[in-house]
Order: structure tokens, then C-alpha cells, then sequence
């Protein structure tokens, strides 16, 4: 078979692929090898300007030279760079190879070429390009899509502040709240969910094969070579700095980043099955659209579809995220290559985690709300006034009110006159009764519209 969106393995890389379009260049093994050449870039260029007898500076051509490789780095280059490590069954020494093969025709270039990758062990490369690949996909891909989930959900939120809606607690009827209120609480955790996501640090690390700058300090014993690995990986490459490592830098910031991208999914995974849930009691619709079918057999239905396929989706970017987070901190001794495979998962991980914000976005772009369905719903659950009325005869020292309620209440049909009639017999001052009596379902919502208009 031909390879192919239709003879994909993954469905991102098939049915989803324009979807997820956007982590393509990030981190596929493309995006790796990019981050790779850029890594291996700024080491040389680096260890140029370290004061070294035998490395000069480099002049401004070669330096634009090398840069250039990384700013137009395109898949040629990349496919250049398989076909070398089809000969040395090496990725990243594929890498140093293609770097030095592309320095033919720079005499200063060739003279320097075997301080390409001078002192590295791979990981070295490869912690920091990791880095790099994450830190773009968070800025570029994963924090925009919840910017614009907040975005809309703030918006909804604010436009339904004042709607009552009857509340469902353990799905049984309960105090009433406000549509508006109840998408404020979300918004209210999104926003510090997507917070902890951007502040989670990336760090990086240089030095070398254990951690110790062994190889380093055997050619240059009189460097400091700790503030220089430090200076390339702060300064040239804009990543945090970890002194103390293995082989391997521990993938604790990656972890966080994980966890923290799995929280915030759990929290939309929340929303989806509640909105679900609203659709399902009919108050919220969804807008139709010419030609789409619902049922293959039940033409009158209209599927909530978006939000199941967020709910699923967020489902197996969480598998992902929580087994990486849980592996990935972890290697035997100095170094094992069990991260290396899971590595090459971000961008699944990632993947599934924007297809969902994706479905979300788009099923709040079709919601509709009902209004006539919410007041017909709390229309019927007079009963809810039980609370306030229970709690008014307390602060009056009336006898038993959570008792008389409960007797009044309990497995009983309610009705706005039963309800009044209870309240006329209260020993209650004038004022306060009737303030009870002008209270309704609708109207006992307590400050949830003021909550809603300042998320």
C-alpha cells in the first residue's frame, strides 16, 4: 500500500492531520533534527568565542553561514540527514556529519570542523533540543488553543451570567445557579491551569558523557567549562541551566509539563461531559449544519459529537502524558535509552491534547442555549425553595426548620402554592415573609450572576 492519510497508522497523521498541522515542524523527527542542527549551531559558534588559542572567533560570514543552516533548515535537509544515518545507525553523529559536509566551500568552516560536537555526548544535543521542541510547541501551538477556549468561554459566560438554571447535584435538583456561573467556574480553572502550564521551566544541560565535563577538561583543564556550558544553554538557546545531572538530564521539567498539561485536560474533559449532560437535558441546542447527519438511521438527531470526540481525545493525551511523566524521570544508573522511544511520543501527546481543544472550541462555537427548557426546569422544582426558607426560620429561632422542610419537602410534588402556603404560616416579621413569598426557583441564585460577570 501506498503511505497515505487514508494508510496512516495514526489518525493524526491521517483523518486529524490538518488539524494538528501546526506541531508538524515542531516535534516530529524533522522538528528534532532542526533543534538538533541548532544546538550543534550555537555549541560551535560558542566555543569559537571562548578564548580558545586553537578555535579563533568566527567572522560574521561564517557565523550568518551557520545560522542560515538553521533558519532555512527544510525537509531536504532533514531527508540528508536520514540518508547519513542510514551508514551510521546513529542520529545524532548523522547530524555532526551533515553539519560538516555542508561547511565544503567555507574554507574558516572546514579548518574548525572537528569542533563541531566537540566534547558532547548525544544527550547533550538531545536534552536541549528537546527543550527547545517543547518550549515552542507550548508558546506557538497548546497555549494559543486555550487562550482561545478561555476566550470563548469567558464570553459565554458573561453573555449568560443572569440565565437560571436548576443545578444537579449527585443528579438530583438542587439549588439553583446561572449558565453563566457555572462556565465561570471552568474559566476560573482553565486560567489557572493554563498558568501553571507556562511557567513550568524546561531545563538543559551540557556537560558531557556523566555529567562531570570529563572530556572537557582534559583538552582545556583552565576553563571554567560549567559557566560555559551555562552561557550557551541561558544565553544562546534561552533555556534553563541544570548543573547536576547523569548522562542524561532527569526530564523532571518535562514531567511537570506533562502533569500539568494532564491537569488542565482533566478539567476540560470535565466540561465536555457536563455540557454533554446539558444537551442531553435539552438545555443547550446545537446549531445544524447543511448536509450533516446525525444518526445513520435517525434523521431527526443532532449528535454532541465535538464534545465526545474532546472527552476521547483528552482521554489518550492523559495515557500518554501520565506514562511519560512517570518513565521519563527515571533511567538506570547514569544513563538507559528507555527514554529515547517515549521521547519520540511528545508530539502524539501533544497531538491529541490540541485535536481536543480543537473539538471543544469548535462544539462551544454551535452551542445554543434553550431558555424556555431552563424555566420550565425550575418551573418545576419549587422544592428548591426548601433551603432558603429553612434557612430564614433559623436565623428567626423558629423551631425544627431543617425538620418541617424536610417532613414538607421530601418525596413530595412542590408547587408554587403549596410552597407559599407554608410560608404564610410561618411566624416569620412581615418584611421577611414577604420576601420569601416573591422569591421563585428563577430567583434563587444567589450571587451567581455578579461571579459570572467578573470571571
Amino acid at each position: 500500500m501506498t503511505t497515505s492519510s487514508l494508510t496512516a497508522l495514526s489518525p493524526l497523521d491521517g483523518r486529524y492531520a490538518a488539524k494538528v498541522a501546526a506541531l508538524r515542524p515542531l516535534l516530529s523527527e524533522f522538528g528534532l533534527m532542526h533543534r538538533r542542527v541548532q544546538v550543534e549551531v550555537e555549541w560551535f559558534i560558542a566555543l569559537s568565542d571562548a578564548g580558545l588559542a586553537e578555535f579563533q572567533p568566527l567572522s560574521a560570514p561564517s557565523r550568518a553561514t551557520l545560522r542560515a543552516l538553521v533558519e532555512q533548515f527544510s525537509e531536504a535537509d532533514a531527508q540528508a540527514i536520514k540518508d547519513i544515518e542510514r551508514t551510521t545507525n546513529h542520529d545524532v553523529k548523522a547530524v555532526e556529519y551533515w553539519l560538516k559536509r555542508r561547511f565544503e566551500g567555507h574554507p574558516e568552516l572546514v579548518a574548525a570542523q572537528e569542533f563541531v560536537h566537540f566534547a558532547c555526548t548525544s544527550e547533550d544535543i538531545n536534552n536541549v533540543s528537546h527543550a527547545l521542541m517543547l518550549q515552542a510547541a507550548r508558546g506557538q501551538v497548546l497555549l494559543p488553543a486555550l487562550d482561545a477556549i478561555a476566550q470563548r468561554m469567558t464570553a459565554l459566560a458573561h453573555d449568560l451570567a443572569g440565565l437560571p438554571m436548576l443545578s444537579r447535584t449527585h443528579g438530583q435538583t438542587a439549588s439553583p445557579t446561572t449558565v453563566g456561573k457555572e462556565i465561570a467556574n471552568v474559566v476560573a480553572r482553565l486560567k489557572t491551569a493554563r498558568e501553571r502550564i507556562a511557567a513550568v521551566p524546561l531545563p538543559a544541560k551540557m556537560n558531557g558523557a556523566v555529567g562531570n565535563y570529563n572530556a572537557h577538561l582534559s583538552a582545556w583543564p583552565e576553563v571554567d567549562w560549567e559557566a560555559f556550558s551555562r552561557g550557551v544553554v541561558e544565553r544562546a538557546l534561552g533555556l534553563p541551566f541544570n548543573a547536576y545531572t547523569t548522562q542524561i538530564e532527569p526530564h523532571d521539567g518535562m514531567a511537570e509539563l506533562f502533569d500539568a498539561m494532564a491537569r488542565c485536560n482533566t478539567i476540560l474533559t470535565d466540561w465536555a461531559r457536563d455540557v454533554w449532560g446539558y444537551i442531553s437535558l435539552g438545555y443547550f441546542k446545537q446549531k445544524t449544519k447543511p448536509g450533516e447527519v446525525g444518526s445513520s438511521t435517525m434523521p431527526h438527531k443532532v449528535n454532541p459529537i465535538d464534545f465526545e470526540n474532546a472527552e476521547g481525545n483528552y482521554g489518550l493525551a492523559n495515557a500518554l502524558l501520565a506514562h511519560m511523566s512517570h518513565k521519563l524521570p527515571i533511567s538506570r544508573w547514569q544513563r538507559d535509552l528507555t527514554d529515547s522511544t517515549v521521547l519520540r511520543n511528545m508530539g502524539v501527546a501533544f497531538g491529541h491534547t490540541v485535536l481536543a481543544h480543537d473539538s471543544l472550541l469548535r462544539g462551544l462555537d454551535k452551542l445554543q442555549v434553550d431558555e424556555a427548557r431552563l424555566a420550565a426546569d425550575l418551573d418545576g422544582a419549587w422544592e428548591v425553595l426548601a433551603e432558603p426558607i429553612q434557612t430564614v426560620m433559623r436565623r428567626y429561632g423558629l423551631p425544627e426548620p431543617y425538620e418541617q422542610l424536610k417532613a414538607f419537602t421530601r418525596g413530595q410534588p412542590m408547587t408554587r402554592e403549596l410552597m407559599q402556603g407554608f410560608i404564610q404560616g410561618l411566624a416569620l416579621p412581615p418584611a421577611e415573609k414577604e420576601r420569601l413569598l416573591a422569591m421563585t426557583p428563577a430567583s434563587y441564585v444567589g450571587a451567581a450572576e455578579a461571579l459570572a460577570r467578573r470571571v
